[in-house]
């Protein structure tokens, strides 16, 4: 999910009890939260580098005690460095730093990352390096609003209520703010409940449909934003695929609105393309793939190659939508640009305005 999100739910966690049990739990559960995105860094290599190790070993039951460990580092050295600045003297209030509970704490927010990132369609490695496998819930989108709002309302409506306390004189002798916190993380699990049901019923209306006379081979259903009834459902047949609006409260597979995708013959440009570094990595993490040759003309003798995910080809998606990649082949099929669609280079875009693309 998105940064804000982690980072929101670490801090839930932290007050929701564990701060009154150790000294910098919160801190140390916010940072530990969003650690697992420090694969991020791999981008810096490229886009395809940041596409193939992201939400990888970090983001794995193996990485989790070794980011619980760095973050605790981290919080160590910051105690340390604020220790000297402040004087020895100065009253210590609230609970003692206890370093072996402070580590469970940040083991427990590194597992939340874990969670809510198996929660949306994008997918996580959960056992890498020992399998690949991607594993997601297809529930939540990737920036959930409502889930965002009561996290965000969990630490702040506490924080304005101790706010008034202090102008009536109230004292409180424990950190405030542990039922907002607790109210906020229910309020999660009660949004994951009520899109896992309507996931399932959006399934189980998919399942029950014939497309164009074909029976499916697979099917998926990806969450919209804040909406828990509306789905984008994504189905492959032998001949083709079909992205298909979903209603989970009637429920009901809208066809006449669906958008289909025929699977195109398999050429010498598609299997060079797919070969490639771009087109291995991307087929690796694609769960409904759709690779296309573009029509360049015969001018330049060079083929583009277009891979693109349906799950996040949604109705309202221009052109290729996110997470796309291209190749770009030679006249002899080799390599001579790949990437994702965003970092596309000005030759590879020059030759679509050439060629009339949009």
């Amino acid at each position: 999910m998105d940064p804000v999100t982690h980072l929101l739910t670490g801090a839930c966690l932290g007050r929701s009890g564990f701060n009154r049990k150790t000294a910098l739990a919160t801190i140390a559960m916010v940072l530990a939260a969003e650690a697992a995105d420090i694969d991020v860094l791999w981008g810096i290599k490229g886009s395809i580098a940041g596409l193939q190790h992201h939400r990888g070993i970090t983001h794995s039951f193996v990485g989790v005690p070794f980011m619980a460990a760095a973050v605790l580092g981290l919080v160590y050295l910051l105690h340390r460095y604020r220790s000297r600045k402040r004087p020895t003297s100065a009253a210590q209030s609230g609970p003692p730093v206890r370093w072996g509970f402070l580590y469970f704490c940040a083991l427990l927010a590194a597992l939340s990352h874990l969670l809510l990132d198996y929660s949306t369609a994008y997918g996580i490695r959960l056992f890498e390096p020992f399998n690949y496998r991607w594993y997601s819930w297809d529930i939540v989108f990737i920036v959930e609003p409502l889930m965002l709002l009561a996290l965000s309302a969990g630490l702040a409506v506490p924080a304005l209520l101790g706010l008034v306390s202090q102008e009536i004189g109230v004292r409180s002798k424990a950190p405030r703010g542990r039922v907002g916190a607790i109210m906020a993380l229910i309020c999660v699990v009660v949004i994951w409940g009520v899109r896992d049901y309507q996931h399932r019923r959006a399934i189980n209306a998919m399942n029950s449909f014939v497309y164009h006379g074909a029976e499916p081979l697979r099917l998926a259903a990806y969450p919209y934003m804040i909406n828990p009834f509306r789905w984008h459902g994504v189905v492959e047949t032998q001949d083709f695929l079909e992205t298909v609006p979903v209603n989970s409260l009637a429920p009901e597979v809208d066809s006449d609105a669906g958008i289909l995708y025929y699977k195109p013959p398999v050429t010498d440009i598609l299997n060079a393309a797919e070969a490639s570094y771009m087109g291995r990595v991307y087929l690796d993490w694609a769960v409904f793939p759709y690779v296309r040759q573009a029509n360049l003309g015969d001018e330049s003798g060079e083929h583009l190659v277009e891979f693109q995910d349906l799950r996040y080809t949604y109705p309202s998606s221009r052109g290729l939508g996110p997470l796309s990649g291209y190749v770009l082949l030679s006249p002899k099929l080799t390599v001579i640009e790949e990437g994702m669609n965003s970092n596309r280079s000005a030759v590879v875009e020059a030759l679509e305005h050439l060629n009339g693309r949009q």
